[in-house]
């Protein structure tokens, strides 16, 4: 089974970045798809940004123009550059393909925004 570990989440100040990695046991990003979700405390597990095969991209209302999501098909790494952080951002981040072919999840990383 695929195994997914996020990382590069830290306790940042409003206003500050982040840039968050997805790293794969297995080449699958020329194959799929990949989302960044996020998982606020008490709320659902929400899409955050998407990148399809072909490098397209897809952003939620709250992240659009600040956060970036890219992949490096060679590293088997999806990445999301997260700017202009607001309090409202902290959250749980994973990676995952989306819909029906989803993976199982990995941790997680921890994003904390607050001064």
């Amino acid at each position: 089974q695929v195994q997914l570990e996020e990382s590069g989440g830290a306790l940042v100040q409003p206003g500050g970045s982040l840039r968050l990695s997805c790293a794969a046991s297995e080449s699958i990003f020329r194959v799929y798809a990949m989302g960044w979700y996020r998982q606020a405390p008490g709320k659902q597990r929400e899409l955050v940004a998407l990148i399809s095969r072909g490098g397209s991209t897809n952003y939620a209302d709250s992240a659009k123009g600040r956060f970036t999501i890219s992949r490096d098909n060679a590293k088997n790494t999806v990445f999301l550059q997260m700017n202009s952080l607001k309090p409202e951002d902290t959250a749980v981040y994973y990676c995952n393909v989306p819909g029906s072919s989803a993976l199982d999840w990995g941790q997680g990383t921890q994003v904390t925004v607050s001064s």
